[in-house]
């Protein structure tokens, strides 16, 4: 294995499309074109049956409508209207006739199919060998593009080749603005609601082009898409214009065995980030036009290969693991948004699932990715976070605050869209994740002037919030009555995970205060939100006697105060069919069992685990395997990470497995809802922070390798203090390399080290003290 050898398993296929309901929901999700800007499943450019009542769905990030919110009781804050990311347009469709034959692979005869995402170049990938029924037969090559290079950008190249035939061949590609978002009444975690939020405002022709406007019902948004068609020889053109819909009919005469291209151009503009969307999508256009598509086409490669070159994640002796990541990767870039007027969606950009709504993911599984390998972006969520702190402070004021800020469980927008708040707005740890993930740029980057500016700001005021939320008693600060991760145990006290993090929160609040009190704009940082020394110590107070639960008999961290009083509920004895538990039994059935949906105590463990000693750690890890469904995609990577942190590598390896196919196997049998991002950001986790033992702290940088028994080895890298090192690990050794920037002291198996240019370590035996070194040696 050589990092410097070109990337492997970069593509994902498969052959002889399946036609059914599942496989064609399945892949409109698994090769789903996204940029982190727009999003566009994956739906047959010609269609398919009536009968199918597939909605093809185009997305902006960042781009949504109002949605009232019934409750049951009109009960003081509780949420009345919630933020829903929108469909925006369809510009996917083109007809195809030879002569007056239409193709679909529904009708003549597929003699041979394949459908591929090609993650070298940034492009999906149809090939199709169809033979009409009257006997004429043509090759068509379908790739689909958007453009990291322009953001606003989707392209549909459309080839085909008359393999026996020669005649007329037409082409009807449509821009449709008629559209509505996908809902489920019947599950929780989609939408339930049949609106049609957009409304038109104009649909036209100019230079060929079409132009559709459309406002939202309520936000007060806008949205212009434009579609322009260009065909690669002598053709007849007409355009159809309806009600916010236009075809563009173009015909031409094919000869056999010569290639015909059509090559369709949209571009999507908001008024979140223009002031006239219209003039916008005119100047996009503009720009999409005036190089060759294959200039797009090289932009999109070199990107990948940039981002390929800091992120790169190797599996030798595992192809398909190894392509299971590079999938996951992949899909983290096309998910991950661009600007500071948006975030990470649980789905991406590839369905409505949750939403679009932004949650704790972003900071918990996807910014430990991105800050070691990608901080440039890593700042731009976070840039977001810091957008959206004055509705934060807003939102803290509804829940009876009177100083902080207290992010919202779900948004958009930066409001809160929780309806059930048991399991959403009492979910106050998202303020701590927030802040871990805030610090945990800064220990990779160093970069104060981002904490002068932004940083320290959110991390004061969430330390403001924990001061209000809890209270003192018996000497012990106290957090009662808020949920942790666990959604199955829900209005708790002392949720050992949210105290930790509220802990961590405190602390860092004055740590961060020390280190900028020599900075310029320090006293006029202070000044705008009014914080008082005063405070700064009594965060320091509040996180010393901090209280995190511990069970004397069990030697574990009981995940709140009352949980280890509940009845157990032996998961083996719940039927398969009743998975997830949260489609099959009433909340408050399952608030009291001692019965975990996810990973929340271990989850803790990780990120976190300094706080806890190692004896603790195994134990609290061993009980709450037992009880943990997994009924959340987010769950696996932790247990993964920390079995392997235990040194129970094999463990550690089956749990990987799940996380690293959740979605290509669709495990959890709900991907054709989108994919599961933050699991894909945790499948990197688990191989980097797991297997690796990769820790980024205050103290520096450490890695504890180990290397489950299927595997020759595995490489990485990760960048630190704009330094870019490499690590590779073997059987009997493992090897560092410096590739860029200043030599850098790191630990590795508890030794430090100088790395300068390249380190070779031999690898003790595995096994719990090995894994344990590093924490025991700090």
């Amino acid at each position: 294995m050589n990092m410097y050898e070109p990337i492997k398993e970069t593509v994902y296929e498969i052959q002889n499309i399946k036609l059914d309901r599942y496989h064609i929901s399945l892949n409109e999700v698994l090769f789903h074109n996204a940029n982190g800007y727009i999003g566009v499943r994956y739906d047959f450019e010609e269609g398919y049956p009536e009968e199918f009542c597939f909605v093809p769905s185009q997305y902006i990030n960042g781009f949504y409508d109002l949605t009232p919110m019934k409750q049951a009781e009109n009960l003081f804050g509780l949420v009345k209207e919630k933020q829903t990311m929108l469909n925006i347009a369809d510009t996917q469709t083109i007809k195809l006739f030879l002569g007056d034959e239409q193709f679909s692979m529904f009708s003549g005869t597929v003699l041979n199919s394949k459908l591929r995402v090609d993650m070298e170049k940034g492009i999906t990938v149809r090939e199709v060998h169809w033979r009409s029924p009257k006997g004429k037969e043509v090759q068509l090559t379908i790739t689909r593009m958007t453009s990291f290079y322009q953001l606003s950008l989707f392209t549909i190249q459309y080839e085909v080749l008359p393999l026996n035939f020669s005649g007329e061949i037409r082409f009807e590609s449509s821009h449709n603005g008629n559209v509505v978002n996908y809902v489920d009444p019947e599950d929780p975690r989609m939408a339930c609601e049949w609106l049609r939020y957009l409304r038109p405002i104009s649909c036209e022709i100019k230079d060929g082009a079409s132009f559709i406007t459309s406002a939202t019902s309520r936000s007060g948004l806008e949205v212009c898409s434009c579609v322009k068609n260009i065909l690669s020889q002598d053709h007849q053109q007409e355009f159809d214009i309806g009600d916010h819909l236009t075809t563009c009919k173009l015909k031409t005469k094919a000869k056999k065995g010569k290639k015909i291209e059509l090559i369709k151009y949209a571009v999507f503009c908001d008024t979140i980030r223009a002031k006239d969307a219209r003039k916008k999508a005119e100047l996009e256009i503009k720009k999409a036009l005036s190089v060759p598509l294959d200039y797009f086409y090289q932009k999109q490669k070199e990107y990948l290969d940039a981002y390929w070159h800091n992120c790169r994640v190797e599996i030798d002796g595992d192809p398909e693991s190894n392509l299971s990541l590079r999938y996951s990767l992949y899909q983290l870039i096309q998910a991950v948004g661009k600007d500071r007027f948006c975030n990470v969606a649980p789905k991406g950009l590839s369905g409505d699932g949750y939403e679009g709504q932004y949650f704790w993911d972003t900071e918990t599984y996807i910014q430990p990715f991105l800050i070691i390998t990608n901080p440039d972006l890593a700042k731009t969520l976070l840039e977001y976070r810091y957008a959206t702190l004055d509705l934060a402070r807003e939102n803290a004021r509804i829940m009876g605050h009177s100083k902080g800020a207290l992010y919202p469980w779900r948004t958009i927008s930066g409001r809160e869209c929780s309806g059930y708040f048991p399991s959403g707005s009492a979910q106050y740890h998202i303020n701590g994740d927030i802040a871990y993930a805030i610090v945990a740029y800064y220990l990779a980057t160093k970069d104060l002037n981002f904490m002068l500016e932004k940083g320290a700001e959110i991390i004061w005021e969430t330390a403001r919030l924990w001061l209000d939320t809890g209270n003192y008693n018996q000497g012990k600060f106290h957090i009662n009555d808020v949920t942790g991760p666990d959604e199955y145990t829900c209005i708790v006290n002392n949720n050992y995970y949210t105290n930790a993090v509220a802990q961590y929160n405190l602390q860092w609040a004055v740590k961060i205060y020390e280190l900028l009190q020599s900075s310029k704009g320090f006293k006029a940082l202070v000044e705008k939100i009014n914080l008082k020394e005063e405070e700064i110590q009594e965060f320091a107070r509040a996180a010393a006697n901090m209280y995190l639960p511990y069970d004397e008999k069990l030697k574990i961290n009981p995940q709140d105060d009352s949980f280890l009083q509940k009845r157990k509920w032996n998961l083996d004895s719940i039927p398969k069919e009743k998975f997830p538990l949260l489609l099959h039994y009433h909340p408050l059935h399952l608030y009291r069992h001692q019965i975990c949906k996810q990973a929340d105590t271990v989850m803790a463990h990780f990120i976190l685990e300094d706080i806890a000693d190692p004896e603790t750690i195994y134990n609290s890890f061993h009980y709450y395997e037992k009880i943990t469904t997994h009924d959340s995609s987010l769950s696996y990577c932790i247990f993964s990470i920390v079995a392997a942190r235990l040194g129970l590598v094999e463990k550690a390896y089956d749990y990987y497995q799940i996380t690293a196919n959740l979605d290509l196997q669709d495990k959890h049998r709900n991907t054709e809802d989108g994919i599961h991002v933050a699991n894909m950001g945790g499948n990197y986790m688990a191989i980097v922070y797991g297997f690796g033992g990769f820790r980024l702290k205050e103290q520096g940088i450490s890695l504890a390798p180990v290397l489950p028994a299927k595997w020759k080895g595995y490489s990485f890298k990760f960048c630190y203090e704009g330094s870019r090192i490499a690590m590779e690990v073997k059987p009997d050794h493992c090897l560092l390399k410096l590739e860029k920037g200043k030599p850098k002291h790191i630990k590795v198996y508890g030794q430090s080290y100088l790395l300068e240019d390249t380190l070779y370590i031999s690898r003790p035996s595995q096994g719990m003290n090995v894994a344990h070194t590093e924490q025991t040696q700090e």
